[in-house]
């Protein structure tokens, strides 16, 4: 079972990865279309997912 432990983390950290550089393709590429809204709303979850993954960093560093 403790083989299972590391694996999940980084299957987390590939799929968050996966979601960051979808949502920032879509952007581009609405923003290209001069789709402002569905630009927007992707940016938007560009930005939630850089967030979520700079949180799991901080979270994961062990404190002093």
């Amino acid at each position: 079972m403790q083989r299972d432990q590391p694996r999940k983390p980084a299957l987390m950290g590939l799929l968050l990865r996966g979601l960051r550089i979808g949502a920032s393709t879509v952007a581009i590429v609405e923003l290209l279309r001069n789709d402002w809204v569905g630009g927007g709303l992707a940016s938007l979850a560009w930005l939630v997912f850089v967030q979520v993954e700079r949180r799991r960093a901080a979270s994961q560093q062990p404190e002093p």
